[in-house]
């Protein structure tokens, strides 16, 4: 298949072709991506209006408002120092399941093939967990009263065990969402970009309005020094934490929120074969979107702490808090914002779908999935990786069929997708220097290592946060997944089977 050219730029995507030849791999996506696109398809994932509102309580129900004010900055400064050390590694390597491919090239296939699952599973929980958020709290919250629908339409239920319920409104909702998210995938690259463009500007526009509004219409006095104070939390009512004495442990435990929220930048790299001057733009394109998402987002949670009647009450109230903070807010501004919310949730949905696809696609390529024949298959008229795609929503949908899922799956994604950040990181501050020859244009210099020992530190403890009670489940999956893993890679022989990706030209 020829590699699809944008008019005018035949020259600038010939040489990103020919990077891609070097590395061992044929044009096969549409490079139809530029630099603002690649940024906004991460910073869409990223979707601070997502996981800054669903997972608000579990940083505020930790350590209160110091979980919030200075949670969210030592959080996003472990994301951002985590980013800026793939940033590099995806200037030297840009290929479409980068992480994978990293570890691969720096650590060996075996490395990479263990990063490959993490990252897999990971995404798959990111596309699950944001698209059961889209249904609760923000289509139940914001958009069912609005068209009318009553609660009894979205309570009949499937009981499969005494612990475990389907709901049947709410499963064929998420079902219907997901779907309809890997038709626009299919349709191809261009429609996709458009939209995640769509949705990095909202997101900008919905943020500043919301702050503002919500601070226009508070009845409670500005009080900043609720953001450096330190309550814990846990074992109160309203909290997801079991009571902890130990202040440092509360603390950590409220970053969680930073972790859920300010994941899934690698979606930059995975787009990287259908973006042009892929190894300029992506690794620009992870670092903005950590650092503007950091950003905006403290603006955003600070906001919600300082309009509370009380840090009491807003712990709980729990997920029902911002549904009584925009309480105040004229109807018409309230459903405007409530709508954009809603639309740029499914957004984040639709990106992390993409993300997802072009992983499964790349790990496919090289063998490293059962049916990778068919996985791997690019849609001739589209130039998408169809079978990638449609087998990521059927298993994302499969995934929230748990009960209880949203904890598990936003935590669990968290958790899988920083250590997959770490592990190739980790190769290459061994690799630097010796079998890691070539840097590209982003280009840390004598702050290289210092900058990824420091990632791997940081990006370890956000991991472990992750799995800190109540997660045991997430920290079960963990050892479940590695033991597996162990199995499959040393008993069943997929260290023979498994070649790896092609070896790359330096």
């Amino acid at each position: 298949m020829s590699p699809v050219i944008e008019p005018g730029t035949s020259k600038v995507q010939d040489d990103d072709v020919k990077q891609l030849q070097s590395m061992g791999y044929k044009q096969e996506l549409a490079r139809r991506m530029g630099g603002f696109s690649n940024f906004a398809i991460s910073f869409s994932i990223i979707c601070i209006l997502a996981g800054g509102i669903s997972a608000f309580n579990q940083g505020i129900g930790a350590g209160g408002g110091a979980s919030i004010g200075i949670g969210w900055l030592v959080g996003s400064v472990f994301a951002l120092i985590v980013a800026a050390a793939m940033a590099q590694i995806a200037s030297s390597y840009p290929t479409a399941g980068g992480l994978y491919h990293w570890s691969s090239t720096l650590g060996g296939r075996g490395f990479g093939w263990m990063t490959a699952w993490f990252n897999l599973l990971g995404l798959v929980f990111v596309v699950a967990s944001v698209n059961a958020a889209v249904y609760d709290p923000f289509f139940k919250t914001l958009i069912a009263p609005l068209l009318g629908i009553p609660d009894s339409m979205m309570t009949p239920t499937i009981k499969i065990s005494d612990s475990w319920e389907i709901n049947i409104f709410s499963t064929g909702f998420i079902a219907l969402v997901t779907f309809s998210q890997a038709w626009l995938n299919h349709m191809g690259i261009k429609i996709t970009t458009k939209l995640t463009d769509i949705s990095g500007y909202l997101i900008f526009a919905i943020t500043v309005v919301l702050i503002v509004s919500l601070i226009a219409t508070s009845s409670v006095p500005l009080d900043f020094s609720r953001l450096f104070t330190f309550t814990n939390f846990s074992g109160t009512e309203g909290s997801v934490w079991p009571q902890n004495s130990n202040g440092m442990l509360v603390f950590l435990s409220g970053l969680l929120l930073t972790v859920y929220t300010i994941t899934g930048f690698d979606a930059s790299a995975h787009t990287s074969e259908e973006t042009s001057q892929a190894s300029r733009n992506v690794p620009k394109g992870i670092v903005k979107s950590v650092l503007w998402s950091g950003l905006f987002g403290y603006f955003l949670v600070c906001t919600f702490v300082l309009v509370m009647p009380s840090v009491e009450d807003g712990v709980k109230q729990g997920m029902g808090f911002f549904g009584a903070l925009m309480a105040p807010i004229p109807t018409a501004l309230r459903v405007t914002l409530g709508l954009g919310i809603f639309f740029v949730n499914y957004l984040c949905g639709l990106a992390c779908l993409t993300s997802c696809s072009r992983m499964m696609y790349a790990f496919a390529r090289d063998g490293g999935l059962p049916a990778s024949d068919k996985l791997k298959r690019v849609n001739a008229t589209h130039s998408t990786p169809g079978t990638a795609i449609w087998t990521s929503a059927v298993l994302a949908i499969v995934a929230t069929l748990y009960g209880n899922a949203f904890v598990v799956l936003s935590t669990g994604c968290a958790v899988f997708l920083y250590l997959s950040y770490v592990l190739p990181v980790a190769a290459g501050i061994l690799a630097e220097g010796k079998t890691w020859t070539h840097k590209g244009p982003f280009d840390l210099g004598v702050w290289s290592k210092p900058v990824a020992i420091l990632a791997v530190v940081g990006g370890s403890i956000l991991a472990v946060v992750g799995m800190l009670p109540p997660n045991d489940k997430v920290l079960y999956l963990t050892i479940g997944l590695l033991v597996g893993m162990a199995i499959y890679w040393w008993v069943l022989g997929e260290r023979n089977r498994f070649k790896g990706p092609p070896k790359v030209q330096e």
